[in-house]
């Protein structure tokens, strides 16, 4: 009876890959899409459907946390990380969709040097959350959460960057706020990554 209520210790870990593998995804369609911005509609819903995959991976999890009785790391971890992994996806995919629907049909080198961050970011939180099972390999994990940590540090440069350029030289002061808003998602989704890593972070500390 007890045995059926213990988790198999790598389901979470599991859905946690699943998902963080999407967020690559949504990063990666983002910079394509920021690279040519023909067919946006098509690119806009197939980041999309991406990010409702993704939703559907964190019910799963935060569904199979309500049922398992002893979890492999702590329960609020287990629900701080699916949360951000879920965040960054959906500031990936509200960028897209103001791209979209601004009818953006011009990119800017800022926006597509944030989105390129932006994928690195993800690929490392793969990384961190592929590290994970059994905590083995911790230097790994400790790495792949600093580079994480200089990635949003130069996605941030880059977000004051391309904003000062914008107020200094934009005219049109809605394309302003349309780009404004793109850039602030980008780099949002940057600030989730590091997010993730510190909560992993943690639990590398913590079974130290």
């Amino acid at each position: 009876m007890l045995g059926a209520l213990l988790p198999k210790k790598t389901e979470f870990f599991e859905l946690f890959a699943r998902h963080a593998a999407l967020s690559v995804e949504g990063a990666r369609l983002l910079a394509a899409l920021l690279d040519n911005l023909t067919h946006v509609e098509e690119q806009a819903k197939h980041i999309k459907k991406v990010e409702s995959d993704a939703d559907s991976i964190a019910h799963q999890t935060l569904d199979l946390l309500h049922r398992t009785f002893i979890t492999p790391i702590e329960r609020g971890d287990i629900h701080r990380i699916v949360s951000r992994l879920d965040d960054i996806l959906d500031y990936i995919e509200a960028a897209s969709q103001r791209i979209w629907l601004y009818e953006i049909t011009e990119s800017t080198p800022e926006a597509k040097e944030m989105a390129r961050v932006l994928m690195r970011s993800t690929e490392a939180v793969k990384a961190t959350v592929d590290a994970l099972p059994g905590l083995k390999h911790p230097e790994q994990i400790r790495r792949a959460c600093v580079e994480i940590n200089r990635l949003e540090n130069e996605c941030d440069t880059l977000l004051r960057l391309a904003t000062a350029r914008l107020f200094k030289e934009e005219r049109d002061p809605v394309m302003v706020i349309k780009w404004k808003e793109i850039y602030e998602n980008i780099e949002d989704a940057t600030d989730r990554c590091e997010d993730v890593a510190n909560v992993i972070e943690g639990v590398v500390i913590e079974n130290a």
